[in-house]
């Protein structure tokens, strides 16, 4: 059994977000993160793992300095890491990277009793959609918002995470699950897995690679090939601050509901 856990790098967006003339972010002038959600999809694969000893493959599509990050998987527990990477794959929006990330997937092989995972949105986009197409490409049934994943066997049981509750969801194995923060908390890298870390392999896969999949093809991967069109990409005004009314008596009920109308809430 092997658990194949996508996950990206991505811009801190704590600090400000440059963005290139035609709408793309600039990655290269902004610090970047291991994308929070990824995280907790890679510590359920690392849970995982620790109760039978399967193995866990992690997978990203971005330049060349991405593998740093994933070195930090593999210091986490990780097996081995798989680097996507290629001129023709930039620019590439979620439909594209979808395509690039399942023939990546098919590459790797994904048997009867594996898993893969994602994070359930990355915080460059917010779409949500990458860990859906994937499973559509790779003909996978998919649980997605996972709140607590169980095994037995070739079955997992997902309590997913709804808006007014919970539904629990069993399906069979190969099968894509996407993770939300509620899931767990991730662990930290240990010293020995550090070391370890530039002792496991890393692989890279470039367009050659994976250029006979039938899902890669010019007009549906890279800039050319992604339908989505950014109209404009920008950083957000920061909010003001906020005023703050001390008191739990009536005038200060007043005043507060006095400032409210003044502003047209009530």
């Amino acid at each position: 059994m092997k658990i194949i856990v996508s996950i990206k790098q991505v811009p801190d967006t704590s600090g400000k977000v440059a963005v290139n003339p035609d709408g793309t972010l600039n990655r290269a002038s902004m610090q970047t993160i291991t994308n929070p959600d990824d995280m907790n999809a890679l510590e359920a694969a690392l849970k995982l793992k620790d109760e039978t000893g399967c193995k866990v493959i992690v997978v990203t599509m971005g330049p060349p300095p991405a593998a740093g990050m994933l070195r930090e998987a593999l210091a986490m527990g990780a097996d081995e890491a798989v680097l996507v990477s290629a001129r023709e794959f930039g620019g590439s929006d979620t439909y594209a990277t979808s395509q690039i990330l399942a023939a990546a997937v098919n590459r790797i092989g994904v048997e009867s009793d594996d898993i893969v995972m994602c994070g359930r949105q990355a915080i460059d986009g917010d779409t949500a959609q990458v860990g859906p197409q994937m499973a559509e490409k790779l003909h996978l049934p998919q649980i997605t918002y996972a709140a607590e994943i169980t095994k037995d066997g070739n079955t997992v049981t997902v309590k997913r995470m709804l808006e007014d509750g919970y539904m629990t969801i069993k399906t069979q194995t190969p099968c894509l699950i996407t993770c939300i923060k509620e899931l767990n908390e991730p662990r930290y890298m240990s010293v020995g897995g550090v070391f370890e870390a530039y002792s496991k392999p890393l692989s890279t896969f470039g367009y050659e690679d994976l250029k006979d999949d039938p899902l890669i093809d010019a007009t549906t991967i890279g800039l050319k090939g992604s339908p989505t069109n950014i109209f404009k990409s920008f950083t957000p005004p920061q909010k003001g601050a906020g005023m703050m009314l001390e008191g739990n008596d009536k005038a200060t009920c007043e005043k507060l509901a006095g400032i409210l109308a003044a502003k047209h809430i009530i």
